[in-house]
């Protein structure tokens, strides 16, 4: 099962709104489409890349479009942990997990 965090949720959001600026119909696609992305994840939990940032096994990461979709998977299910864009310097404490 694939379980949306809040700060996931937040980011998200932000991309829309953000992108709904200039095209609020582009806004919903984009946001359909990330969301959408992590729906195989259920099936093929490691098809993502390991995130290097963080250089753990279980956290990895897809791309679509200008965004990386972080993800952890876990025992019983898979977090997505945040969306951010892929200009953007991560930083591995930004990104809230349950250690």
């Amino acid at each position: 099962m694939v379980k949306w965090t809040a700060h996931a949720i937040t980011q998200l959001r932000h991309i829309h709104d953000y992108i709904a600026q200039d095209s609020p119909f582009y806004a919903k696609r984009v946001s359909d489409a990330l969301v959408r992305k992590t729906f195989l994840l259920d099936e093929l939990p490691r098809m993502g890349h390991k995130v290097p940032e963080i250089n753990d096994e279980s956290v990895r990461e897809l791309s679509l479009y200008s965004y990386r979709i972080l993800y952890e998977i876990k025992t019983t299910h898979i977090d997505i942990l945040a969306v951010i864009h892929k200009r953007r310097n991560l930083q591995a404490e930004e990104i809230p997990r349950d250690l």
